[in-house]
């Protein structure tokens, strides 16, 4: 376990960070960011919950050409691309 990891860790008891990334299943876009996703996941231990937009009326709404877009409690960190700083800045910031 890396240094990082355990940080993000804290306890043994904490869980891990839990992003959403909203999508769709066809967008290319939306599988490129899962997939640069991939390290900061390896190196932060956290939790990646995909979610369609297109199965919910209302977040088809809300998020409608946006995706994808990569969230963490209620906070839209980034979308169309991972913005790989910002995301570590955030992971520094709540832990």
């Amino acid at each position: 376990m890396t240094n990082e990891r355990a940080a993000v860790k804290g306890s043994a008891d904490a869980a891990p960070p839990q992003f959403t990334l909203y999508g769709r299943n066809y967008c290319h876009l939306c599988d490129e960011m899962l997939a640069a996703l991939a390290p900061l996941r390896e190196q932060f231990g956290f939790a990646v919950d995909v979610v369609d937009v297109d199965s919910d009326a209302i977040l088809e709404a809300r998020f409608g050409s946006l995706v994808p877009v990569l969230a963490h409690a209620g906070t839209e960190l980034c979308h169309y691309h991972l913005d790989a700083a910002k995301v570590r800045a955030y992971l520094a910031k709540i832990r």
